[in-house]
């Protein structure tokens, strides 16, 4: 029973379980590779993903998290590679310039 009412409120620590990063689907724009990364907390779908790069031979890698939600994992994706293309956008050239294998933008 005590369970049943630990679920019910959110008492149970679950929340770090149930925000799970789902295996998200590539694409290629501007010489970068954005894969979507929503993240499912609860019942919706945190909008997230990684931009990365090769350059000189090595991966840089740029991750996001927004606090944007959906309730369907495609609409979380494909605001995902909206979101990417529009970070490439605004960041161009300095999205990569500091040489840090990785980073949050």
């Amino acid at each position: 029973m005590a369970s049943f009412f630990s679920k019910l409120f959110g008492l149970s620590g679950g929340a770090a379980k149930d925000a799970e990063t789902l295996p998200g689907k590539t694409e290629t724009y501007a010489d970068c590779r954005i894969t979507a990364a929503p993240k499912r907390e609860a019942s919706q779908y945190r909008l997230g993903g990684i931009i990365e790069k090769e350059i000189d031979g090595q991966m840089r890698a740029r991750s996001f998290i927004r606090a944007d939600v959906f309730s369907s994992e495609q609409d979380a994706t494909d605001a995902a590679f909206r979101k990417a293309r529009q970070i490439i956008d605004q960041h161009g050239s300095s999205l990569f310039a500091d040489d840090a294998p990785t980073r949050q933008v």
